[in-house]
């Protein structure tokens, strides 16, 4: 009769033991999953403002491009044949 009595407290004490363990693993995984929404909107601000930095550069170098064309064609026309006459022969061998 002792016995089952222990063994009763004994499950009882286990079943609250495991409601406790799950509440805390339950609370783990939903502090994990607001780190990782967390992190993925960091990650996607630093993207965004990675993508707006290399426009800008793009831009930059796009306006200085077309400036050097405007001011010194023939320069420009003549880097430009001998770049590719330079590709020309590296794609020969």
């Amino acid at each position: 009769m002792v016995e089952k009595k222990f063994a009763t407290v004994a499950g009882a004490e286990s079943e609250v033991e495991a409601s406790i363990a799950k509440a805390d693993l339950d609370q783990q995984v939903a502090d994990l999953r607001s780190e990782i929404a967390r992190l993925t909107e960091t990650v996607t601000n630093i993207g965004s403002g990675a993508k707006a930095v290399v426009q800008s550069e793009a831009e930059v170098l796009t306006e200085r491009l077309r400036d050097r064309v405007r001011d010194e064609p023939v320069t420009t026309l003549l880097t430009i044949a001998g770049v590719s006459f330079v590709l020309g022969l590296l794609a020969r061998r």
